[in-house]
């Protein structure tokens, strides 16, 4: 049934949004040098690695110029992203495209959002659960505080959504969902907790302690 309801619904808002990601993606391109579409791998489903869409919110780079690792989206006082990718970023509206991998069956409409590569040494053995259900639009961090929460914070609303998945909470998150965009909440966070600082051991013992 989830998987039902996400062909049905994502077909049905590609279908709708058609024309406005049309716009977008010619705001983007008279915006700024580059194409609209940005292509990233994110580990999905079982740790299977997959491409995710998104609207380009970012200056163009080649990916070799980008160490994920130590280069954060936001550093700077949002210097990478330019005038219409604050907009879209805010909204949410530079996730549109990744209906067509909810389309596809690399993601689900909710669930929790799919990982860069570099990400997944970060995750706590306590944690992989989250890798058990598609990843997904948004999902249960999305709604309990988006990036204002700390990484283990969002691994662990993960780690329940995958543990009570249900058509019901579904519902529920998208609707909840609608709320959190339309307010702008928790658009961007503080980098403090952030997986970058568990991955490079300035966070070990709380990951340890976490194990």
């Amino acid at each position: 049934m989830k998987r039902f309801l996400d062909i049905l619904l994502s077909a049905l808002a590609l279908l709708v949004l058609s024309m406005p990601m049309l716009l977008i993606a010619l705001l983007i391109r008279w915006d700024s040098p580059g194409g609209a579409l940005f292509v990233q791998r994110r580990v999905g489903r079982h740790l299977v690695p997959f491409d995710i869409y998104k609207f380009r919110t970012m200056h163009h780079r080649r990916a070799d110029e980008i160490d994920p690792l130590v280069e954060g989206v936001i550093d700077s006082e949002h210097a990478r992203i330019t005038r219409i990718g604050r907009v879209l970023r805010a909204t949410s509206l530079d996730e549109l495209p990744q209906l067509l991998n909810v389309l596809k069956g690399d993601m689900s409409l909710v669930g929790p959002r799919p990982v860069l590569i570099e990400q997944v040494e970060a995750v706590p053995a306590r944690y992989l659960n989250r890798f058990s259900v598609r990843p997904g639009l948004t999902g249960l961090a999305q709604v309990r505080g988006r990036r204002s929460l700390g990484w283990l914070q969002q691994l662990e609303l993960d780690c329940h959504y995958a543990e009570r998945v249900s058509i019901g909470l579904d519902l529920r998150l998208m609707l909840a969902t609608v709320h959190v965009v339309l307010t702008l909440k928790d658009i961007y966070g503080s980098t403090d907790q952030n997986w970058r600082q568990y991955r490079n051991g300035r966070c070990r013992h709380d990951v340890e302690e976490s194990k």
